[in-house]
């Protein structure tokens, strides 16, 4: 009977070391996938710069915590005194967030960048963005310090110093898997939709 119970206890000692020594593992696991985010993090922060810009609504930001850090986000590119290609890209995007539905500022966030942030006050891209039906929750319109605005512009790989010479190209990013793909301006919103699902749906399988 003693050695029964003595065998048992041991077992059991022994399937609780087991689990000690696995928990442990794990949690060591854990913290080096953790601390791996965190400089991953970091380097993106510092890649893509935290300077601060204003939104249309006059809020200061910080660029990578505010407006990219864990977001899927399509961003593009505009100034509120063209007259051609930006109103037409707006227009897109609304087509795009309309098929969306309410994933718009929940599942993926929209990014409108100035590219004449002296001229584009926020009060400016607050009115354009009401003009083009776009003033929405999960949409940010970017503007601030001109010096701030074009060196995010440049990590964004598409400044230029002649606004009217501007992208047409939108950028679309899983910025937590650090996923960034480029869209052709001649891609329809049901393309974008399906390349934003796409990103969106990476969050389900990381």
């Amino acid at each position: 009977m003693f050695k029964k119970i003595h065998n048992l206890l041991a077992g059991s000692a022994f399937f609780a070391v087991m689990i000690c020594c696995a928990s442990a593992a794990n949690f060591a696991l854990a913290g080096s996938a953790s601390a791996g985010n965190v400089a991953a993090e970091a380097k993106a922060r510092n890649y893509f710069s935290n300077l601060e810009v204003v939104d249309q609504n006059g809020r200061r930001l910080n660029f990578y915590d505010d407006v990219l850090k864990d977001k899927v986000v399509a961003i593009n590119f505009i100034f509120t005194n063209c007259q051609g290609a930006c109103p037409l890209m707006t227009k897109n995007l609304t087509f795009v967030r309309d098929m969306m539905g309410g994933e718009v500022g929940r599942s993926v966030h929209f990014v409108s960048i100035s590219i004449d942030p002296t001229r584009d006050t926020p009060a400016a891209m607050k009115e354009f963005a009401q003009t083009h039906d776009a003033d929405h929750e999960g949409w940010t319109w970017i503007t601030g310090n001109p010096d701030n605005l074009a060196t995010i512009v440049k990590k964004l790989g598409s400044y230029t110093d002649d606004p009217e010479a501007h992208t047409t190209q939108m950028l679309a990013a899983n910025v937590r898997t650090a996923h960034w793909t480029k869209i052709a301006p001649n891609v329809p919103p049901q393309g974008v939709v399906q390349r934003l699902q796409m990103l969106i749906e990476e969050d389900a399988v990381n």
